[in-house]
């Protein structure tokens, strides 16, 4: 009997996986870990995905091989990919610059295509049609950098926007010359080839723009309940288009992007039905897509004699892609006369190849018109040019900051009437005084209560510790009361505490989080991520970290450190006034210690705010070197540091676990660690944001940090 378990076990788990329900298992907790386990060492999801499909596919563990399941859900997943790209452009900011976007989409096209194919001609040795295909996907690029212009608050710069409507007219041409690649390498192209394809082309285009809006219109006016209902039609719209693309001889993926076009000013950005169609895609068919690209590398080619020959493609697709994306940048800047900083920011946006290139390589590659060795390559490239790209645009977006040229809208100023402060309980016992601070600085015009939430685990004792939350929140209302602090109590119930608090964060509109200090953190904690850096990554509010050992009112003075650029941040003007409130409130000076550039918007603010706190400057500029400001703190101060969230302007490498590193530093002091609000991001595609870092710098000090023990 036990042999027969035991035999029954091994056959289940033999290499490749057969049964359905354990191959679906293993995508998920892949789809799942990859990212997570990435984190740490910054690399983009997109990567992440690929890698992972390399190790477990046929010419890795073999785990995992190419069968129909696979092959569908890759298909469901490289069409979402397109849809998603059509979706997501801005046709409004096209139409505002749309000669310019013309000229750019020209230059973007025209140029890395005239440096490709002659390359891949003459130099790689490749066929016709394949350099005609590899020199096009050269042309294509993703807005992978776009959240980060979106965070700076320059999306609405003019170079910005000439980039995103190139991104149309360039995308849509090299699907043209996809069309034309794949049926001349089916037969001749004769005069019957080119009336056909026009003629079919003409055909879907106006059952595309001509019939399908107008009937998606019809039906979302008159199915306005049935949410679900609209998920599916748009589903059904994208099939089919696809369907339709087919049948006139043209590839599903131009059928896809064209559906995401012509639904487009249908389907509001912010709309629930659009986060409906990115939270399935991004969870589930978007990285089915990306693994089975990844099963489709061949590891061995990198080991063998003539791996050099993979590492030589690679190396010349990588330099001829940056560099035409470059010199379509420069030409663009020299026709319109744009800045060099401008002419990067076109550049970092224009030069990342991922989904769009991805898509057009898979195409090739499925009808044999490419090898392996410009696969693999291209896997390379797209690695090397997010990374390039969300640098390039990072540095820009800093450049024209610090000029003074962010769009004004990106000023956050919050009404004292309209506050709301929101308090998570972790540990019952040092809530007290968390509760005094969040008094000493909360606008006395808020009629809001202060919101004092405990979130609840939801496993079988939900129930049981739901009680127990609202005995404890009880308690806290009682000692509320005997300062007429008046306090709204919430519970949450869900499986992650940081998700809880983001959900009831969103759910009250909280200007302010304020937070105990974080304890140390677990050994899975460290590789998942700590619940402070979970709550900071789930939230766009201000948050405030507070260690209190000793009353407030045996401090004598507030030393609050400003970085950088920290008056650059949405949330500037609102810690601002609650430290000089907080000042007012327990009669202390404030001083601050900063640069020149920062002590010039702080006393402008301070102006503004019309404060009578006494305040004073310390200059510093080393601000790579954090241990050098305890110079500047004294045993009696109520020490302030403020920071910014991973990808924020004044974000610094430096400020990496801070709380950390000054809670060990600074013993029996009291400490409060501001993290500033900022916009909320908005991702075409979670598994093409790239993270802006200096990655290779910081792989070896993330690695060991995640393994260091605490002293």
């Amino acid at each position: 009997m036990d042999n027969k378990i035991f035999n029954h076990l091994v056959h289940a788990f033999e290499a490749p996986l057969t049964n359905p329900v354990l191959i679906f298992s293993l995508v998920l907790l892949i789809i799942l870990l990859s990212p997570i386990l990435l984190r740490p060492i910054k690399i983009p999801g997109i990567i992440g995905l690929i890698i992972s499909g390399m190790i477990i596919g046929p010419h890795g563990l073999n785990w995992l091989e190419k069968n129909s399941a696979v092959d569908l859900f890759s298909t469901i997943g490289l069409l979402y990919i397109m849809f998603i790209a059509g979706l997501e452009l801005d046709m409004n900011e096209f139409k505002k610059t749309k000669h310019k976007s013309i000229m750019f989409g020209i230059f973007t096209f025209i140029i890395p295509i005239s440096i490709g194919f002659p390359v891949c001609y003459y130099l790689l040795d490749y066929s016709l049609l394949t350099s005609i295909l590899i020199a096009s996907m050269f042309a294509t690029h993703t807005l992978v950098s776009y959240p980060i212009v979106n965070r700076y608050g320059i999306s609405k710069k003019e170079a910005v926007a000439i980039t995103i409507g190139g991104t149309i007219l360039t995308d849509t041409a090299v699907l043209i010359i996809l069309a034309v690649i794949k049926g001349a390498s089916q037969g001749e192209i004769n005069n019957e080839f080119w009336v056909t394809l026009g003629v079919s082309f003409a055909i879907f285009l106006f059952i595309m723009f001509g019939i399908i809006p107008k009937i998606a219109k019809w039906f979302f006016e008159k199915v306005e309940s049935e949410k679900t209902g609209h998920y599916i039609f748009v589903l059904t719209v994208v099939f089919f288009a696809a369907f339709m693309a087919e049948l006139a001889n043209l590839e599903p993926i131009i059928g896809a992007f064209v559906a995401g076009l012509a639904l487009n000013k249908l389907i509001p950005h912010s709309s629930a039905l659009m986060n409906r169609i990115e939270f399935i895609g991004n969870a589930i068919f978007i990285p089915f897509f990306l693994i089975s690209v990844g099963m489709i590398v061949d590891i061995s080619v990198f080991v063998h004699s003539e791996g050099w020959t993979v590492f030589y493609v690679a190396g010349v697709l990588t330099i001829v892609g940056v560099v035409g994306k470059f010199l379509a940048a420069t030409a663009t800047q020299w026709t319109f006369k744009y800045l060099t900083v401008e002419r990067n920011l076109i550049f970092g946006l224009s030069n990342a190849h991922a989904a769009a290139t991805l898509a057009i390589i898979m195409v090739g590659y499925n009808n044999q018109i490419i090898d392996e060795n410009v696969l693999n390559g291209t896997i390379i490239l797209i690695l090397v040019s997010c990374i390039i790209a969300s640098v390039v645009t990072e540095n820009a977006s800093k450049k024209i900051v610090l000029a003074g040229h962010q769009h004004v809208e990106h000023v956050e100023h919050v009404e004292e009437h309209d506050e709301q402060i929101l308090i998570p309980i972790a540990n019952l016992n040092n809530m007290e005084p968390i509760l005094d601070f969040a008094t000493l600085i909360k606008s006395k015009k808020s009629p809001h209560p202060i919101n004092i939430l405990q979130v609840v685990a939801n496993n079988e004792l939900a129930e049981e510790n739901l009680q127990l939350a609202r005995q404890s929140l009880d308690k806290l209302a009682k000692y509320a009361s005997g300062s007429e602090t008046e306090v709204d109590l919430v519970t949450e119930v869900d499986f992650n505490i940081a998700n809880g608090i983001g959900r009831a964060s969103k759910e009250i509109f909280a200007d302010c989080i304020i937070l105990g200090w974080p304890s140390a953190a677990s050994f899975v904690e460290k590789i998942v991520g700590e619940k402070s850096e979970s709550i900071l990554n789930r939230t766009d509010a201000n948050l405030f970290m507070c260690r209190i050992e000793k009353p407030l009112i045996t401090n004598k003075l507030i030393t609050l450190f400003v970085p950088p650029l920290a008056e650059s941040e949405v949330g500037f003007a609102y810690w601002m006034e609650k430290i000089t409130r907080l000042g007012q409130e327990l009669s202390l000076a404030v001083k601050f210690v900063c640069n020149e550039r920062s002590k010039t918007s702080i006393e402008k603010e301070l102006d503004l705010l019309g404060s009578s706190v006494p305040s004073s400057f310390e200059l510093y500029e080393d601000w790579d070197n954090i241990y050098g400001l305890a110079t500047f703190s004294n045993t009696d101060s109520l020490l302030v540091f403020v920071s910014s969230r991973y990808g924020d302007l004044s974000y610094r490498d430096s400020l990496d676990g801070l709380a950390k590193r000054v809670g060990k530093y600074y013993k029996n002091q009291n400490l409060l660690l501001i993290f500033p609000s900022r916009l909320e991001d908005r991702h075409i595609d979670e598994y093409e944001d790239v993270q802006t870092a200096p990655i290779f710098r910081k792989i070896s000090r993330e690695i060991g940090n995640m393994f260091s023990k605490e002293k």
